[in-house]
């Protein structure tokens, strides 16, 4: 009787964890192993996979080398990633310090600076390309009083709006602009991680006469480096997979000039655009290797600077 009774809790069991293994083979391990079989394949969704070998992968290469199709979406993506993490990082630890201070109305002034974090991308989107707008956005008209030419932001060479602007700002920086908008969500993590910090290393700090600079770079930073780097690593996927805002800020293409072309608009189109599904997969599996490299990266070097609670890995 007890072999059969935990027989029988052994396959409820299986049957209640049956839905998610069945969405884990669905949703997950069947597209895993076939983007990896269409990636080598020639594939339009209307007819079945041929077998092409590495073409596809080559033709990456050959576009890195010239600096066109996928070498210039790489390109795009590793200059937002590049601007677009370093400013969220330091903008949300600054905030963070500041809004950890005990001040009056310290509540009100930590939801304000999260409130643009929950605001649905796709109206972010169009609340920025209306800022950014050459002619009648905000942002230009304060930067008209200090020079003739503004920036062009996310528009094309338009008649009437001159080029000689001194800024050399385009689409990728309004990009980066709209990423600072929601950096509350790591602002938040950082006010949390600022709260577990022990309040005696302060205090023993200044007890040797520590300043307020010294007190956030010998201990503010190191205790804040393990959410730092989990911060990083959240960033660099996040900023390869932007998608939504580039879609609407260039309209589905990539334009002016496919400067706000990034890897996931290009994925994007060559797939369901240009039914090209093979070399699709085949910049799917790229960007993979591509993350898992950057990944392994961070957790090499985060030995030299990432420390828990006084522990160096």
């Amino acid at each position: 009787m007890a072999a059969e009774a935990r027989g029988i809790q052994r396959w409820s069991g299986w049957l209640f964890v049956s839905p998610w293994l069945l969405g884990l083979a669905l949703l997950f391990v069947y597209p895993f192993v076939a983007s990896l079989i269409w990636s080598f394949s020639e594939y339009d969704l209307l007819t079945s996979p041929r077998y092409i070998g590495t073409d596809h992968y080559e033709r990456i290469a050959s576009e890195i080398v010239q600096g066109k199709g996928f070498g210039k979406a790489l390109w795009n993506t590793f200059y937002y990633a590049a601007v677009s993490i370093p400013l969220s990082t330091i903008m949300a630890i600054c905030l963070a310090v500041m809004l950890n201070w005990q001040v009056r109305g310290q509540a009100i002034f930590r939801t304000l600076f999260y409130l643009p974090s929950m605001v649905p991308m796709v109206a972010t989107s169009i609340l920025w390309l209306w800022l950014l707008d050459p002619r009648d956005g905000m942002v230009n008209g304060l930067l008209s009083f200090f020079y003739e030419a503004p920036p062009l932001w996310f528009q094309g060479i338009q008649e009437g709006v001159s080029t000689s602007s001194p800024f050399q700002f385009g689409s990728k920086d309004g990009l980066t602009l709209m990423s600072l908008w929601g950096v509350g969500n790591f602002m938040l993590i950082y006010l949390a991680a600022l709260g577990d910090i022990d309040g005696s290393l302060y205090q023993a700090a200044e007890l040797d006469g520590a300043g307020s600079f010294q007190k956030f770079r010998h201990i503010t930073l190191p205790m804040l480096s393990p959410i730092i780097f989990f911060n990083l690593i959240l960033g660099i996927i996040q900023s390869v997979q932007a998608f939504t805002q580039v879609y609407l800020v260039s309209e589905g293409t990539g334009q002016p000039a496919e400067s706000s072309l990034l890897i996931s608009l290009q994925l994007f189109l060559a797939a369901f655009r240009d039914l090209e599904m093979g070399y699709a997969s085949a910049i799917a599996w790229v960007l993979f290797v591509f993350l898992a490299l950057m990944t392994w990266g961070l957790f090499r070097s985060s030995r030299n600077w990432v420390h828990y609670r006084g522990v160096r890995i």
